[in-house]
């Protein structure tokens, strides 16, 4: 499936090396005010090549939108965007053609289709959230109109985690950093990593803050469970926490339980979600990236004939995935509490009425 979401969709297009990507995001209600200039700078904070810390590869990711904005404001129709792609280098790709790379899915395109593009994943490639990235910053928009915003960044490299979350910080970090203090010593591994034609993996915390009491549909398109979906659904995500997640099998019932007073709830180990709906908490989503399978080590692999063979890379690829995740994982969890926040609408009488009697 290429499209995401029930009342606020997303429909995403193209190949990491094919003529553009683009995207088609419905259910946008008419009104809502579309600054492009904010839809740029969301593709500037994702867009590759701005330091060797990421891949080289040179794009602008310019986007235009093709429709539904009219004099600077939604129509209610689908809004659809485009961003050409201007720097491939296909021919990098020329002797992985008949092969399948080690962690990447050709493997999996190729015996579910029985044909792949193999200039630079193609549909797989990380290059696809691009596309979703211009639609997440429609989302943020129509959220930030009612106090709902959504903030990112790194909370570790490797085993080198921090321990303070300064958002504010991570706006200015060449990595998204967290923690100011280690943000030299994770940047010295991706360096290591990099250096010795390897590859990193990292972690993401994203927080949503301002939301409302309410947002999830149980049973079966619960808050957290959709999140996780979202952040699964990332290039190279590989595991997902809410809250204290994995931690909290660890803990007694005494100890992971949030209090509540009548000022609200004493802790938020629960990451601002209970029942699959959203208790007016922060929602606190922490996603883990597997290292860049892309990495310039010879490796053992197999053709598409089933033959032993050397896998050696060419090209250009980020020694660390999470640092322009992060971006990507405030992108997904817009995109999810835009489509709550829509869904809920209908939840109560009393709502239906404000708009209709």
């Amino acid at each position: 499936m290429n499209t995401f979401g029930k009342k606020f969709t997303l429909t995403t297009f193209g190949e990491s090396h094919g003529a553009a990507l683009g995207c088609i995001v419905d259910g946008v209600p008419a009104g809502l005010a579309i600054d492009e200039s904010f839809i740029q700078s969301e593709l500037d904070r994702r867009r590759p090549g701005k330091s060797s810390l990421e891949t080289g590869r040179k794009e602008g990711d310019k986007v235009s939108i093709l429709s539904g904005v009219f004099e600077g404001k939604s129509t209610g129709t689908p809004i659809a965007m485009i961003i050409y792609n201007e720097d491939q280098k296909s021919k990098d790709y020329d002797s992985v053609k008949d092969i399948f790379r080690p962690a990447h899915a050709d493997f999996t395109y190729w015996h579910k289709y029985g044909i792949r593009d193999y200039r630079g994943g193609g549909r797989s490639s990380a290059r696809e959230t691009a596309a979703r990235v211009a639609a997440g910053a429609i989302a943020k928009s129509m959220l930030n109109t009612i106090g709902i915003n959504i903030k990112s960044g790194i909370k570790a490299i490797g085993g080198i985690e921090g321990k303070t979350n300064d958002f504010d910080y991570a706006k200015t970090s060449l990595i998204h950093a967290l923690d100011k203090s280690i943000e030299s010593e994770q940047i010295q591994a991706i360096e290591e990593a990099k250096n010795a034609h390897d590859s990193i993996g990292g972690s993401v915390l994203t927080i949503a803050t301002g939301v409302p009491i309410g947002l999830g549909e149980p049973l079966y398109y619960k808050l957290d469970a959709v999140l996780a979906e979202a952040m699964m659904g990332i290039n190279a995500a590989k595991a997902v926490e809410i809250g204290e997640g994995i931690k909290s099998a660890t803990l007694k019932g005494s100890q992971n339980n949030d209090l509540i007073s009548s000022q609200g709830f004493e802790t938020n180990k629960a990451g601002g979600i209970l029942g699959g709906i959203s208790n007016g908490d922060d929602i606190i989503v922490t996603t883990y990236f597997k290292p860049t399978p892309s990495i310039f080590q010879e490796q053992r692999t197999i053709t598409k004939d089933g033959n032993e063979t050397i896998c050696s890379l060419k090209g250009r690829h980020d020694p660390c995935v999470a640092i322009r995740g992060s971006v990507v994982c405030e992108t997904m969890m817009a995109l999810v509490l835009a489509d709550m926040v829509l869904l809920n609408i209908g939840s109560k009488m009393e709502h239906m009425e404000k708009i209709y009697k």
